[in-house]
């Protein structure tokens, strides 16, 4: 039987289902292992979770601990009434964005490549093509913010760093038109992701790709990209102080578990806790030779589960209600056995978005494209949203289906 127990109810001999950390945050090789020592409970404390799950089955139990089932539905409820409110309207449909977006998507990967290449090798960086696709980025997003978040869930595994760069930077400016900042602010804080990860290109090729897991010495590397990174964009001429602050600080925690400095909430900025939410959120739903990445409503939940501590609370539920529980281009699974590709928002409620049926599971082949709004289904006692799928499983080319006119 899994079971979520507090940290300070964790104690040798019993064995972690799962730690209940992002993968990049905990220096383990496994999530999952027998509790031997004092030590490992140590270094499980100093990862600054503050809650997780045992087996019971495989090592001692506590009594009256919430079983999965029980924490997640627990954890689903109170995100369910959190999203109760209308999402903001679009002007545009996404379909009707999506090339042009896909060309912005395009040039800000470049953009940010030839930008780390030249901090790479200490040459000086045009901020102000930084700004110029950060402002493209913003324009795009305007008129539908649901095209460029579903292109930047598709990633070639060898270009992610700078893709990375290129979600965050986006999903930085989404969120932050979401919040009704001002203009300033939205740019700063999609210039910010763009450059947020430049330090990584002082990290050694064979550590920053490893195909596995990070020995202590390989993660404590890892760990100085963000400080590297700074250190290198205040030499640069022009570069915002936000943007500096959100390359510095973007893995600290509320709670004051992150790095570099441990700080908390109080001594981040909004633009920086949102940084970090965007920024684990992108990490966690791609795909790494050494990580198989999560899908996007599975993530949105563990980021719910996670904001007591880690997150601001309001600030993740800003972000949920921003992009959807179901992000364009997540593969939804229906009550009929179809499955479709989310295409775009409904202004109604995060639950019921509009889909391209592309898939039945009960003939096992593909149908052909259908567009549903699941809320004019609802109202009509119609088609419903049963859980999502992996577009792997089924063979689904998602950027195909988001593509296509």
């Amino acid at each position: 039987m899994i079971k979520k127990i507090r940290i300070d109810q964790l104690t040798p001999g019993m064995y972690i289902h799962d730690l209940n950390v992002a993968w990049f945050d905990h220096p383990f090789v496994r999530n999952q292992f027998l509790l031997e020592n004092d030590a490992d409970l140590q270094r499980v404390i100093d990862t600054g979770v503050q809650a997780l799950y045992i087996d019971a089955t495989r090592g001692r139990d506590v009594g009256d601990a919430p079983t999965l089932e029980e924490a997640q539905a627990h954890n689903e409820a109170t995100l369910m009434a959190a999203l109760a409110e209308p999402v903001v309207p679009v002007r545009i449909t996404a379909q009707a964005e999506m090339s042009r977006a896909s060309r912005i998507h395009q040039e800000a990967g470049q953009m940010v490549r030839r930008v780390m290449m030249d901090a790479r090798m200490g040459r000086a960086m045009e901020v102000a093509q930084v700004e110029d696709v950060a402002a493209l980025l913003a324009e795009s997003i305007d008129r539908n913010a649901g095209a460029l978040i579903g292109l930047i869930g598709i990633k070639n595994k060898d270009e992610y760093t700078f893709l990375h760069s290129v979600a965050v930077g986006t999903l930085m400016i989404t969120f932050a038109k979401s919040l009704g900042l001002d203009p300033r602010e939205v740019q700063q804080g999609g210039v910010g992701g763009l450059l947020h990860d430049t330090g990584k290109m002082l990290v050694p090729d064979h550590i920053l790709n490893k195909p596995g897991k990070l020995t202590a010495e390989e993660f404590d590397v890892m760990r100085s990209h963000p400080l590297e990174g700074w250190n290198l964009l205040r030499q640069m001429e022009g570069v915002d102080p936000v943007a500096l602050d959100i390359t510095l600080l973007h893995h600290e925690r509320q709670d004051g578990s992150g790095y570099p400095y441990k700080r908390k909430a109080g001594e981040l900025s909004q633009l920086v806790q949102m940084a970090s939410i965007v920024d684990v959120y992108d990490a966690i739903t791609s795909d790494r030779c050494y990580h198989k990445g999560m899908p996007a409503p599975q993530v949105l939940r563990k980021l719910w589960e996670w904001s007591p501590h880690h997150f601001n609370p309001q600030l993740v539920q800003s972000f949920i209600r921003t992009i959807g529980i179901y992000p364009v281009g997540t593969l939804v699974q229906l009550e009929s056995g179809r499955l479709g590709v989310v295409i775009e928002q409904n202004d109604a409620t995060a639950l019921t978005p509009v889909v391209k049926l592309v898939y039945s599971t009960r003939q096992n082949s593909y149908i052909p494209p259908e567009i549903l709004d699941l809320a004019h289904a609802a109202r009509s006692g119609g088609d419903k949203i049963i859980g999502f799928e992996s577009a792997e499983k089924y063979g689904i080319d998602i950027a195909r289906v988001l593509l296509a006119a």
